[in-house]
């Protein structure tokens, strides 16, 4: 179902620039209307962002792939993914080989996510809580993705970043955020890359936006 759509959405990511083939495929494979709300399916492969409900997104597929690629992610990595959400990039990073640690603060939608990954039988190690704060449990992680904007890049996050792995997170106003593709070089050394005009719903949590 919906594969011809998949592979339209493929070659229009790669037209816009996605040339990791991982990450193309991992696209072509993970069926994205399986986590978007059922009156949102025959939107599901437009390179857009669609509501999940409780004030969250599911993210434009330009954006996970974007992304996904700036990770460059080797085979077996650990990676750490704030702000599960519908469960898509988990799924995507899933099926690139990856061993996913995905955090939630919506305890509905990380109830719901949970349940359908145990439906699809895909493998990622969840937990409800505050994200901006990490898992420090399972660190150190050869990535870290942040899928939500934050007024600042956490501490925590840049601590359970393995030496050499790299951290991708949306960082500015509530509005508008700069992609930061951060690079830990050293224990307390880190290279920053920021890619701008990116917009995502606000992180919450002790080292981001305070919920209100």
């Amino acid at each position: 179902m919906y594969e011809r759509e998949r592979l339209e959405l493929v070659d229009k990511l790669s037209e816009k620039g996605i040339a990791d083939i991982f990450v193309l495929k991992a696209i072509g494979e993970v069926e994205r209307h399986l986590f978007v709300p059922k009156a949102m399916k025959h939107h599901a492969y437009k390179d857009i962002a669609l509501p999940i409900g409780y004030g969250q997104t599911i993210s434009q597929p330009y954006t996970v792939a974007f992304m996904t690629q700036v990770l460059k992610l080797k085979p077996n990595v650990k990676v750490l993914e704030i702000g599960t959400g519908s469960g898509y990039q988990a799924a995507i990073l899933y099926n690139m080989g990856a061993d996913v640690y995905s955090i939630e603060r919506q305890f509905e939608i990380y109830s719901a996510t949970r349940k359908l990954f145990d439906q699809l039988g895909i493998r990622v190690n969840t937990k409800c809580g505050d994200g901006t704060i990490g898992w420090d449990e399972f660190a150190p992680y050869d990535g870290i993705i942040v899928t939500a904007g934050s007024p600042n890049i956490p501490p925590s996050l840049k601590k359970q970043l393995a030496i050499g792995g790299r951290l991708v997170i949306p960082v500015g106003n509530k509005d508008s955020q700069t992609l930061n593709i951060v690079r830990k070089t050293e224990e307390d050394e880190f290279e920053i890359q920021a890619v701008p005009e990116f917009s995502f719903v606000p992180l919450i949590g002790r080292e981001g936006w305070n919920q209100k």
